[in-house]
């Protein structure tokens, strides 16, 4: 028997371990020791040290680890030196790719053996499709920033325009039409970009920013089409005073009481 897994130590006439008790496995020659978990555990196991060869892609990586290491802990060796996190990594020798929990030594692995690494095929589309989302965020942000560059010349025209209205100068009614027109072409850029994330942002930023100016221009020209848009009338209601009281705002004070008196004849 090579390895006995998940096999408790007991002590003689003692009750069982623990749960929590250490996991001890037998290794080929009769050596006890505790079991490792090769996704978690870095650390290399003692032995005999081999010196390997690890070929990924173009390149090829020379890795000394102890012969009784799995090759779970060959994959934490590998990380620095191709950027592999281990869970991205697969590991083939003699054509055949081997688990984490495999040891070295008994497959067969030996001094100048040559391992293949492989990207783990589905970490290479995960990585390939957040690179392209990452280039679609970009192009969209600068497709946004071009239409800021126009909303931004747009703006220093309505301004001009907003001066000229508010000094009393008549404008054209075409400045407006144009400037609602140019407008409202930025405003369908926007619609068309396509956007994520921090493209998004920008482009909700930029359509609320663009209606907020058309506004403001319908407002300048409903201001130029009223002739009194600059000189506001003030209308008074001026009441003149008569002695009688009429016109007045007050009521007209009470007349004085007559006295009526009256003269009888006295007759026969």
């Amino acid at each position: 028997m090579n390895r006995k897994a998940g096999s408790r130590l007991q002590s003689h006439g003692s009750a069982p371990l623990a749960p929590d008790a250490l996991d001890w496995e037998l290794r080929p020659g009769g050596m006890l020791v505790q079991r490792r978990d090769p996704s978690s555990d870095p650390s290399p196991s003692s032995g005999p040290l081999l010196k390997l060869k690890v070929s990924y892609g173009q390149r090829q990586h020379d890795v000394t680890i102890p012969s009784e290491a799995t090759f779970g802990e060959l994959k934490w060796v590998l990380a620095p030196l191709t950027g592999l996190q281990p869970q991205e990594q697969r590991l083939l020798f003699r054509g055949k790719e081997r688990e984490d929990a495999d040891f070295l030594h008994i497959a067969g692995v030996s001094d100048m053996s040559k391992i293949s690494l492989v990207e783990d095929p589905a970490s290479k589309a995960k990585k390939w499709e957040e690179l392209r989302q990452n280039e679609n965020v970009a192009k969209a942000c600068q497709a946004v920033a071009l239409v800021r560059d126009e909303v931004d010349r747009l703006t220093g025209q309505i301004l001009s325009l907003e001066t000229s209205v508010n000094s009393g100068k008549k404008v054209e009614e075409k400045c407006f039409s144009t400037l609602s027109e140019l407008l409202m072409r930025e405003l369908l850029k926007l619609d068309s970009i396509e956007a994520q994330g921090e493209a998004k942002v920008q482009r909700k930023i930029e359509v609320k920013r663009i209606q907020n100016l058309n506004d403001r221009v319908d407002s300048l020209k409903i201001q130029n089409s009223n002739p009194l848009r600059t000189n506001h009338v003030v209308v008074t209601t001026q009441w003149e005073k008569f002695d009688s009281g009429f016109g007045s705002l007050s009521a007209p004070p009470p007349s004085a009481s007559s006295n009526v008196t009256m003269n009888w004849e006295l007759f026969d």
